[in-house]
Protein backbone atom coordinates (compact mmCIF):
# COMPACT_ATOMS: atom_id res chain seq x y z
CA UNK A 1 0.00 0.00 0.00
CA UNK A 2 1.33 3.31 -0.79
CA UNK A 3 2.19 5.59 1.88
CA UNK A 4 0.44 8.85 1.47
CA UNK A 5 2.42 12.27 3.50
CA UNK A 6 0.57 15.89 3.91
CA UNK A 7 2.38 17.92 1.41
CA UNK A 8 3.56 20.82 4.16
CA UNK A 9 5.25 17.92 5.66
CA UNK A 10 6.86 16.82 2.24
CA UNK A 11 8.40 20.25 1.48
CA UNK A 12 9.48 20.81 4.86
CA UNK A 13 11.36 17.35 4.73
CA UNK A 14 13.19 18.41 1.26
CA UNK A 15 15.18 21.45 3.28
CA UNK A 16 12.86 23.90 1.27
CA UNK A 17 11.77 25.90 4.06
CA UNK A 18 9.90 25.08 7.84
CA UNK A 19 6.52 23.46 7.98
CA UNK A 20 4.57 26.57 8.53
CA UNK A 21 6.40 28.60 5.80
CA UNK A 22 5.39 25.54 3.52
CA UNK A 23 1.71 25.87 4.37
CA UNK A 24 2.06 29.18 3.31
CA UNK A 25 3.01 28.84 0.26
CA UNK A 26 0.57 26.16 -0.40
CA UNK A 27 -2.70 28.84 0.80
CA UNK A 28 -0.69 31.25 -1.55
CA UNK A 29 -1.28 29.06 -4.34
CA UNK A 30 3.03 28.67 -4.71
CA UNK A 31 2.82 24.84 -5.04
CA UNK A 32 1.89 22.82 -7.39
CA UNK A 33 1.27 18.57 -7.79
CA UNK A 34 1.43 16.79 -11.06
CA UNK A 35 0.91 20.61 -12.67
CA UNK A 36 -1.81 21.13 -10.47
CA UNK A 37 -2.09 24.53 -8.20
CA UNK A 38 -2.87 23.14 -4.77
CA UNK A 39 -4.06 25.17 -1.69
CA UNK A 40 -5.73 22.78 0.45
CA UNK A 41 -3.59 22.38 3.45
CA UNK A 42 -5.07 18.87 4.16
CA UNK A 43 -3.77 17.37 0.87
CA UNK A 44 -1.99 14.14 0.65
CA UNK A 45 0.58 13.34 -1.76
CA UNK A 46 2.50 9.94 -2.44
CA UNK A 47 6.37 11.06 -2.12
CA UNK A 48 7.37 8.13 -4.14
CA UNK A 49 4.86 9.07 -7.40
CA UNK A 50 4.37 12.63 -7.36
CA UNK A 51 5.67 15.73 -8.72
CA UNK A 52 6.06 18.60 -6.38
CA UNK A 53 6.99 21.90 -7.51
CA UNK A 54 7.29 25.04 -5.17
CA UNK A 55 7.84 28.37 -6.92
CA UNK A 56 8.32 26.38 -10.48
CA UNK A 57 10.55 24.74 -8.99
CA UNK A 58 10.60 21.00 -8.93
CA UNK A 59 11.64 19.53 -5.59
CA UNK A 60 11.98 15.82 -6.84
CA UNK A 61 10.36 12.82 -4.83
CA UNK A 62 11.32 11.75 -0.91
CA UNK A 63 11.65 8.37 -2.01
CA UNK A 64 15.37 7.42 -2.11
CA UNK A 65 17.65 9.93 0.83
CA UNK A 66 20.95 11.02 0.16
CA UNK A 67 23.75 11.86 3.16
CA UNK A 68 26.73 13.12 1.82
CA UNK A 69 30.21 13.87 3.37
CA UNK A 70 32.31 16.67 1.33
CA UNK A 71 35.56 17.83 1.99
CA UNK A 72 34.97 21.50 1.08
CA UNK A 73 37.92 23.43 -0.27
CA UNK A 74 37.94 27.44 0.38
CA UNK A 75 36.13 29.84 -2.29
CA UNK A 76 33.25 27.33 -2.24
CA UNK A 77 30.56 29.37 -0.75
CA UNK A 78 27.72 26.97 1.54
CA UNK A 79 24.48 27.43 -0.50
CA UNK A 80 22.49 25.44 -3.49
CA UNK A 81 22.75 29.20 -5.78
CA UNK A 82 24.20 32.09 -6.04
CA UNK A 83 22.86 35.45 -7.75
CA UNK A 84 26.64 36.76 -7.55
CA UNK A 85 27.68 33.51 -9.70
CA UNK A 86 29.78 32.49 -7.09
CA UNK A 87 30.95 28.89 -6.67
CA UNK A 88 28.46 26.74 -4.74
CA UNK A 89 29.06 23.69 -2.55
CA UNK A 90 26.57 22.27 -4.53
CA UNK A 91 28.63 22.04 -8.16
CA UNK A 92 30.99 19.64 -6.28
CA UNK A 93 28.62 16.84 -6.19
CA UNK A 94 28.02 15.34 -9.08
CA UNK A 95 25.43 12.64 -10.04
CA UNK A 96 23.25 12.81 -7.72
CA UNK A 97 19.65 13.15 -9.02
CA UNK A 98 17.74 14.90 -6.33
CA UNK A 99 17.74 18.73 -4.57
CA UNK A 100 20.14 18.13 -1.86
CA UNK A 101 21.32 21.32 0.65
CA UNK A 102 24.27 21.85 3.56
CA UNK A 103 24.02 20.79 6.81
CA UNK A 104 24.77 24.03 8.55
CA UNK A 105 27.54 26.28 6.74
CA UNK A 106 31.33 26.80 6.12
CA UNK A 107 32.50 29.72 5.42
CA UNK A 108 33.45 30.43 2.17
CA UNK A 109 37.14 30.69 3.17
CA UNK A 110 37.25 27.77 5.41
CA UNK A 111 37.46 24.02 4.28
CA UNK A 112 36.51 20.83 5.73
CA UNK A 113 34.01 18.81 6.76
CA UNK A 114 30.70 19.87 5.33
CA UNK A 115 27.18 17.34 5.26
CA UNK A 116 24.70 17.36 2.35
CA UNK A 117 21.14 15.88 2.57
CA UNK A 118 17.47 15.92 0.91
CA UNK A 119 16.45 14.92 4.45
CA UNK A 120 15.10 17.33 6.57
CA UNK A 121 14.58 15.45 10.33
CA UNK A 122 18.57 14.13 9.29
CA UNK A 123 19.41 17.90 9.00
CA UNK A 124 17.38 19.51 11.64
CA UNK A 125 18.55 15.99 14.28
CA UNK A 126 22.28 17.04 13.00
CA UNK A 127 22.19 20.57 13.77
CA UNK A 128 19.98 20.98 16.76
CA UNK A 129 21.30 22.52 19.61
CA UNK A 130 19.97 19.83 22.39
CA UNK A 131 22.06 17.29 20.20
CA UNK A 132 25.52 19.21 21.23
CA UNK A 133 27.82 18.04 18.36
CA UNK A 134 31.18 18.86 18.77
CA UNK A 135 32.48 20.25 15.91
CA UNK A 136 36.31 20.06 15.53
CA UNK A 137 38.21 22.43 13.54
CA UNK A 138 42.67 22.43 12.77
CA UNK A 139 42.85 26.41 13.10
CA UNK A 140 46.67 27.73 11.74
CA UNK A 141 46.90 31.39 13.56
CA UNK A 142 49.12 34.02 13.54
CA UNK A 143 51.88 33.97 17.14
CA UNK A 144 52.01 31.57 19.48
CA UNK A 145 48.77 31.53 22.10
CA UNK A 146 49.76 31.65 25.58
CA UNK A 147 48.64 29.75 28.47
CA UNK A 148 45.93 31.94 29.63
CA UNK A 149 44.80 33.02 26.06
CA UNK A 150 44.32 29.26 25.48
CA UNK A 151 42.18 29.27 28.98
CA UNK A 152 40.31 32.32 27.37
CA UNK A 153 39.12 29.66 24.85
CA UNK A 154 37.87 27.12 27.32
CA UNK A 155 36.04 29.09 29.70
CA UNK A 156 34.36 31.14 26.78
CA UNK A 157 35.21 34.57 25.30
CA UNK A 158 33.33 37.99 24.00
CA UNK A 159 32.83 37.73 20.22
CA UNK A 160 30.63 41.07 19.78
CA UNK A 161 27.40 40.55 21.69
CA UNK A 162 27.98 37.17 22.25
CA UNK A 163 29.34 34.93 24.78
CA UNK A 164 30.81 32.11 23.81
CA UNK A 165 30.20 28.62 25.40
CA UNK A 166 33.37 26.51 26.84
CA UNK A 167 35.36 25.30 23.93
CA UNK A 168 37.95 22.48 24.09
CA UNK A 169 41.05 23.54 22.64
CA UNK A 170 44.57 22.12 22.21
CA UNK A 171 47.84 23.46 20.98
CA UNK A 172 48.87 20.76 18.73
CA UNK A 173 52.49 22.84 17.94
CA UNK A 174 53.68 26.26 17.78
CA UNK A 175 56.67 28.97 17.25
CA UNK A 176 56.57 32.44 17.26
CA UNK A 177 55.56 33.07 14.00
CA UNK A 178 52.31 30.67 13.96
CA UNK A 179 50.83 27.84 15.53
CA UNK A 180 47.85 25.09 15.14
CA UNK A 181 45.08 24.51 17.60
CA UNK A 182 42.62 22.11 17.72
CA UNK A 183 39.18 23.66 18.56
CA UNK A 184 36.18 21.95 19.17
CA UNK A 185 32.41 23.86 19.53
CA UNK A 186 28.86 23.09 20.27
CA UNK A 187 27.50 26.19 18.77
CA UNK A 188 27.98 27.27 15.22
CA UNK A 189 28.04 31.37 15.37
CA UNK A 190 28.88 32.92 12.07
CA UNK A 191 32.63 33.02 11.85
CA UNK A 192 32.82 32.22 15.42
CA UNK A 193 36.02 29.85 15.53
CA UNK A 194 37.69 32.98 13.92
CA UNK A 195 36.63 35.72 15.75
CA UNK A 196 37.32 33.83 18.88
CA UNK A 197 40.93 33.41 18.08
CA UNK A 198 41.04 37.14 16.87
CA UNK A 199 39.71 38.03 20.56
CA UNK A 200 42.62 36.33 21.81
CA UNK A 201 44.98 38.08 19.94
CA UNK A 202 46.20 35.62 17.42
CA UNK A 203 43.85 35.88 14.36
CA UNK A 204 43.39 32.71 12.21
CA UNK A 205 45.51 31.84 8.73
CA UNK A 206 43.75 28.85 7.82
CA UNK A 207 40.74 26.90 9.13
CA UNK A 208 39.56 23.55 8.17
CA UNK A 209 36.80 21.65 9.91
CA UNK A 210 37.32 17.54 10.57
CA UNK A 211 35.13 16.19 12.60
CA UNK A 212 31.26 17.08 13.46
CA UNK A 213 30.40 14.88 16.53
CA UNK A 214 30.86 11.22 15.61
CA UNK A 215 32.21 11.83 11.79
CA UNK A 216 35.55 12.18 10.60
CA UNK A 217 36.67 13.79 7.96
CA UNK A 218 39.73 11.79 7.89
CA UNK A 219 41.59 11.09 4.45
CA UNK A 220 38.61 12.19 2.03
CA UNK A 221 40.66 14.24 -0.91
CA UNK A 222 39.64 18.40 -1.04
CA UNK A 223 36.70 19.10 -2.91
CA UNK A 224 35.77 15.25 -3.27
CA UNK A 225 32.61 13.54 -1.58
CA UNK A 226 31.09 10.32 -0.52
CA UNK A 227 28.09 8.70 0.98
CA UNK A 228 27.73 8.52 5.00
CA UNK A 229 28.04 4.73 5.97
CA UNK A 230 24.80 3.31 7.78
CA UNK A 231 26.23 3.58 11.09
CA UNK A 232 27.81 7.10 10.48
CA UNK A 233 23.90 8.56 10.21
CA UNK A 234 22.57 5.99 13.12
CA UNK A 235 25.28 7.24 15.45
CA UNK A 236 24.66 11.38 13.80
CA UNK A 237 21.10 10.74 14.91
CA UNK A 238 20.84 8.86 18.35
CA UNK A 239 22.85 11.01 20.26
Amino acid sequence: MEELIRLQKFIASAGICSRRKAEELISAGKVKVNGEKITELGTKINPDADKVEVNGEIIGNGGKKYYIMLNKPAGYITTTSDTHGRKTVIELVKDINARIYPVGRLDADTEGLLLLTNDGDFANAVIHPSKRHVKTYIAEVKGLPQLEAIKMLKRGVDIGEYITKPAQVELLKGTSSSSTLKIGITEGKKRQVRLMCETIGHPVLALKRVEIGPIVLGNLPKGKWRHLRKEEIDRLCSK
